[in-house]
């Protein structure tokens, strides 16, 4: 017997989008696809990706055909999220910006209380070589 309702967990999973922002590798949505499928996730929105299709994306999301089969493609971060009442924008630098920081565990909080209320929630992702800019990340 699970610990949680499988029903409910699926229901709050399917709010949550992943966002990749001009992504210039197929590796990279291709490896972000087969991730999603292990965690339960089924939407990627990709703004102005670089390079898809391409096969190596179909390679690398092996097992997620069905998650690939439904990528949503935009041409601006605006339309990815314009639904969203919960936008994450992710990081790996340390910067100084005037917007609150949020590590993984009060995001993760964040979201669950979000996703429990029906609410659209926005996982974004950044460029390879440089991530996202900082006006990008004011849109979170």
């Amino acid at each position: 017997m699970s610990l949680f309702d499988d029903t409910a967990v699926s229901k709050q999973l399917a709010q949550v989008r992943i966002v990749m922002v001009n992504t210039t590798l197929p590796a990279n949505i291709g490896s972000a696809l087969r991730a999603m499928k292990t965690m339960g996730l089924s939407k990627l929105v990709l703004v102005s990706p670089k390079t898809y299709p391409h096969p190596d994306i179909q390679a690398l999301a092996a097992g997620a055909q069905d998650l690939l089969e439904q990528v949503e493609i935009v041409e601006t971060l605006e339309e990815a999220i314009k639904d969203c009442h919960l936008v994450f924008g992710t990081s790996a630098r340390s910067r100084t910006i005037p917007w609150p920081l949020l590590d993984v565990r009060p995001a993760s909080k964040e979201a669950i209380k979000a996703a429990a209320q029906g609410q659209q929630i926005a996982i974004v992702f950044g460029r390879e070589d440089r991530g996202l800019t900082n006006e990008e990340l004011a849109l979170a």
